[in-house]
């Protein structure tokens, strides 16, 4: 039987906990996230009171004093929420009307934040100053890792030995992972739910062959130093680029080593937007695109691409900075894919 809440003073099987599969799959942890956000700021409002006798200017109001404390992104995901409540509600019969449909544009715009990155020319300061951190091994090897694949934190902190394929350099991320007793969210695969092919660098290779003599016996490429049974922590790498002199806030973040590689390929001109895309593991919009590029994947390109980055990190750091639109430096795809593919 699926969980039972009283959302707007109606017992409902509530969007937030409904797991069957309708589109999409609606993933335990999240669901949580969104009945949490719920009770703390909608039901003190409108949980006491009929769904069927709510209002629009009720919603709004309910809204605003969220609006009004400057949690916008708080108060535009709490709008989502109503706005699939309520559908829901009208879809299953227990309302004729639709109220929440007038609360779209009711709320302010929340301004787009972008994860910070450094500028291409601090990029040789920034790869010295990862070679001489003075923090602990695994970090630093982290950091070097997250650079050269620019995979998200997550898919980064769960990554186990057995995704690994060092015979065909490449490393997949499952769309969801087998669950590891007592470690907290080790379920959690790709962020888009679907498989994601990294292929390795020699230099992402050889970063895992200094990993697996520190980490090599267990299951986490990236355990917690203090408890290898639990999985790094997700501030590690901020915390490290704080201890390297970075704001994490204005100047680099670990997530900003995506920002850095997807600039860095686009602007140098050398490969396809749908090959960059789909190594980035975007989520793409268009379903018919994305029906052809899930086909496709790009993978003798990716490949290359991603060799190319990482001899582009080698140069940054070796000699003069070279903006990527104006590197001469070009992989060597024929013999890339003889030896991986």
């Amino acid at each position: 039987a699926l969980p039972i809440c009283r959302c707007f003073g109606r017992t409902v099987r509530c969007y937030s906990h409904d797991r069957r599969p309708r589109g999409r799959i609606v993933q335990p942890d999240h669901a949580d996230r969104v009945l949490r956000r719920l009770e703390l700021n909608l039901f003190p409002a409108l949980g006491h009171r009929a769904i069927a006798d709510l209002k629009t200017r009720d919603l709004i109001e309910a809204l605003r004093p969220i609006e009004a404390r400057g949690a916008m992104d708080v108060a535009n995901r709490c709008s989502q929420a109503i706005q699939a409540i309520f559908r829901y509600a009208v879809q299953t019969g227990r309302i004729d009307t639709n109220p929440a449909i007038d609360i779209t544009g009711a709320l302010a715009t929340a301004p787009t934040i972008h994860r910070p990155a450094l500028p291409f020319n601090r990029l040789p300061e920034l790869l010295t100053r990862i070679d001489h951190f003075g923090g602990h091994d695994l970090t630093k090897l982290a950091m070097r890792f997250c650079l050269l694949t620019f995979v998200r934190s997550s898919e980064l902190r769960f990554m186990r030995w057995d995704e690994v394929n060092r015979k065909a350099a490449v490393w997949v991320i499952p769309a969801v992972r087998e669950a590891i007793e007592g470690v907290k969210h080790s379920e959690r695969g790709s962020k888009m739910r679907a498989e994601h092919v990294v292929p390795l660098s020699r230099q992402a290779l050889a970063v895992l062959t200094d990993l697996h003599a520190l980490t090599g016996d267990g299951v986490l490429v990236f355990p917690s130093r203090v408890n290898h049974q639990a999985a790094m922590s997700d501030g590690t790498i901020n915390k490290a680029l704080r201890l390297m002199g970075y704001d994490t806030k204005t100047e680099q973040c670990g997530h900003g080593f995506r920002t850095l590689a997807c600039s860095a390929l686009t602007e140098s001109g050398h490969w396809e937007v749908g090959a960059v895309e789909l190594q980035m593991s975007h989520m793409e919009r268009n379903t018919v695109r994305a029906a052809y590029t899930h086909k496709a994947e790009h993978l003798p390109q990716r490949v290359a691409m991603m060799q190319w980055w990482a001899d582009y990190l080698d140069a940054q750091q070796t000699g003069d900075h070279v903006p990527p639109v104006h590197s001469t430096l070009q992989a060597d795809k024929k013999t890339i894919l003889g030896t991986v593919f």
